[in-house]
């Protein structure tokens, strides 16, 4: 068994390894030796990047939860499988479970909401019609999707349980990875989906160019999985809201209200504003802005311990929209932008009985769950930005975000000292 190095040179990458459960570590590695050659990585980044919060960007007023992640939400549990071999796949799957138990015999209440629907979203009908998930969520590539949802469905049939269930509705959500990935060769395996569902855990979510975020990228550099949280004041409830997203869209990438995006030169038609200093339809890799006018999808997935109805779900998801715009995103008619909201709150499970009676969040206590869902989400993307390491994939690269760049420009416009 082979497990990468991982070289931590600051107190804070330290602090965190040591805050991993042990039992995640444990699952990564026995899950590597299960599968073989070939198999995810334990960890892809090679090396340690800082979040977004580590040099000082802190969007909003909400403080985050312990670990700043999805999983400060209690219940909530992440995995990622990571598929790299050879020099043309790069890809992945990341799992979200909204608690450690059968989802499908203890149902959460969710809600979903399309910021722009060029994408493929599997189980959207029947969530949208129940209000409710009945499997952990998958991320993954776009035409990976659907041997996802098939891997999906096989591990849910094969649980304690399930022996005579007829009808299941995987959820399973995509961006397109194909400038890295070998997206046509498909090359998600039924033992990389398991590998992200049962390693997943609690605790520190690993970010950027992993799992499902492997090949993305976003606002010309590489993108990938972010995460962060927030914590309404007990005054106002005391709940958490958490998202993590899986980063792969355009724009002109906006950091807590300063343009860094077209400061280094990567944007969204770039060439055709004033002082550009690139031709309008340069033949410029689109990667590096040229020919590039917004396209690429993002998948945000939303999850609270406030009790919450579907119809409210849908409210909260909306508000991801808000954040992601707060990044410079446009939502460009080629990006698929879709929202995912689920509440962990026991009181509002669905076991099913025959008749409900739930205690839920009144409408006029709502507007601290939006402002906390619009931080959180800003966050994370940024978080998929800083956390993603360069990625080399199909004869292409996708250049990590420059730091030190970014905090030039980030100190000019006053966000940091």
């Amino acid at each position: 068994m082979h497990l990468l190095p991982l070289p931590f040179p600051s107190p804070i990458t330290r602090a965190r390894f040591r805050a991993i459960p042990p039992r995640r570590l444990v699952a990564a590695a026995l899950f590597a030796a299960a599968l073989g050659p070939g198999a995810p990585a334990a960890s892809a980044q090679e090396e340690p990047r800082p979040r977004a919060r580590d040099v000082g960007i802190a969007p909003g007023i909400f403080a985050p939860g312990p670990y700043n992640a999805i999983t400060d939400v209690e219940g909530v549990l992440v995995g990622h499988a990571t598929v790299r071999e050879g020099d043309r796949v790069r890809t992945g799957v990341t799992a979200i479970r909204p608690h450690g138990g059968n989802v499908f015999r203890d149902r959460v209440p969710a809600a979903m909401h399309v910021g722009n629907g060029f994408g493929k979203l599997l189980g959207v009908t029947q969530v949208r019609e129940l209000g409710e998930l009945e499997t952990p969520i998958l991320l993954t590539c776009t035409l990976c999707v659907w041997k996802a949802a098939d891997a999906l469905t096989e591990w849910m049939l094969s649980r304690e349980g399930m022996e005579g269930v007829r009808s299941i509705n995987p959820v399973v959500g995509e961006t397109n990875d194909g400038g890295l990935n070998d997206i046509r060769s498909r090359p998600i395996t039924p033992g990389h989906v398991r590998a992200a569902l049962e390693s997943a855990g609690g605790g520190p979510v690993e970010e950027g160019s992993v799992g499902a975020g492997t090949g993305t990228r976003a606002f010309g550099w590489k993108g990938g999985i972010g995460t962060s949280s927030r914590v309404v004041p007990d005054e106002l409830g005391g709940y958490t809201v958490g998202v993590l997203v899986q980063s792969n869209f355009g724009g002109i990438l906006t950091i807590a209200g300063a343009p860094v995006g077209r400061e280094l030169g990567r944007y969204s038609f770039q060439g055709t504003a004033p002082g550009d200093d690139a031709p309008a339809g340069s033949d410029r890799d689109e990667g590096e802005g040229g020919g590039d006018e917004g396209q690429g999808s993002i998948m945000m997935v939303v999850a609270t311990d406030a009790p919450l109805s579907p119809l409210k779900l849908e409210r909260v998801a909306r508000r991801a929209m808000m954040g992601l715009a707060r990044t410079g995103s446009f939502a460009g008619n080629g990006s698929g932008d879709y929202v995912i909201a689920f509440s962990t709150a026991s009181e509002v499970r669905r076991g099913g009985e025959e008749v409900l009676a739930v205690e839920e969040v009144a409408n006029s206590r709502m507007s601290s769950l939006f402002l906390a869902t619009v931080e959180a989400t800003e966050e994370a993307v940024y978080n998929s930005l800083f956390r993603a390491t360069t990625v080399s994939g199909m004869g292409n690269t996708a250049d990590a975000l420059p730091i030190e760049e970014t905090m030039e420009v980030l100190r000019r416009y006053n966000v940091i000292p």
